[in-house]
Parts: C-alpha cells; structure tokens; sequence
C-alpha cells in the first residue's frame, strides 16, 4: 500500500468517529439516543443543498457540499462541545483549537489546502456559500430541536431556539424556514 493510500485510510478512519460522536447539547439537555455529529453534517448539507435551490443568488453548489461536510470535521478530534460548555472557553480558544483540529485531522493529504481554505471560508463566512451553510447549520439545529420537542416531550431545549433567533440568519428564505418551525412548535 502506497504512503498516500495510508494516510487516506487513516484520514477516513479518523474522520468516521463522527458517526459515534453524539452532539452533546442534546445529551446535556435529556435527550437520550441523540444524534450524532454526522447525522448533524448530513442534515446540513442537506438543507444547504435545499437552501441552494431557494435563494435566487447564483450559488456554487460543490462549495456549498464540501463546507457542509466539512463544517464540523474538527470534531473527529477535538470531540463535539456543546454551547454551554464552549461560552466558558477563553475567547478564540474553541476557534484555535478547531484550526488545529483540522490541522492535523488533514495533514499530509494532497487536497489538505484546498479543504482547509473551503473550511476557513464557511468559519469566516467569506461569500455567500458560506452564509448557506451557516444559515443551513442553523436550520438544521432547530429542525433538531423540533423533531425532538415533538417524539421526545423534551421541553428543555429553549436555548437552542435563543441560539439561533430569526433575526439571526442571512436569507429571507432561511428565515422563512425557521418562521415555519417556530409555527410547529408544541405548545
């Protein structure tokens, strides 16, 4: 096996720890069998890619996907840190141990820096690919919630629909999403 095939597989390996990384504001919150960090870029890159049909600004759709999917890829090794724990952090801590997450996580691949500019472009919400996902991220965590709300009759998910208020996200068609599901919402 070549030294490139090696550091592919242990790139994959690496990054399949997301399927068992459980995202732990919802753990914090009582939710048991929650969802998974890649379970979490799945749903974003889906409702990036939906997002992308709605918004009526010529978009890259390959960008879009590729920032999805690798939005949260830090987490295969710094773990998923939930919104409580990660406001005790000292300012630009949790975004500098990510930086060094994905560092590591894609060193040695031959495509590294053009995942690692993708990725610090969706962090630095450079274009509006980047707003895409940001505001997909988004949708998806209340989307989330909802589901949540709903199956589970877990009432203590407030702060994550405080996280991300409407007035929070960058497209009027992502703000309609969430309108939407403020209007589902159990009472």
């Amino acid at each position: 096996m070549t030294k490139e095939i090696n550091r592919e597989l242990d790139f994959l390996l690496l990054s399949n720890r997301l399927k068992t990384t459980p995202r732990t504001g919802w753990a914090v919150r009582g939710v048991t069998g929650c969802e998974s960090v890649a379970d979490h870029s799945f749903g974003v890159a889906l409702t990036a890619l939906t997002l992308s049909e709605m918004v009526p600004v010529d978009l890259d759709r390959e960008k879009i996907l590729t920032m999805a999917i690798l939005h949260d890829l830090a987490e295969s090794v710094t773990g998923d840190l939930s919104l409580g724990g990660s406001r005790l952090l000292p300012e630009g801590a949790k975004a500098e141990a990510e930086t060094r997450a994905m560092d590591e996580a894609l060193g040695g691949l031959g495509f590294a820096g053009r995942w690692l500019e993708t990725w610090q472009e969706f962090e630095n919400l450079a274009n509006d690919e980047a707003r895409i996902v940001r505001d997909a991220d988004r949708v998806d965590l209340l989307t989330q919630a909802l589901v949540y709300e709903r199956n589970t009759g877990t009432v203590n998910l407030e702060e994550f629909w405080e996280f991300a208020p409407v007035s929070s996200f960058y497209f009027p068609e992502s703000r309609a999403l969430i309108e939407g599901l403020l209007e589902r919402r159990p009472r």
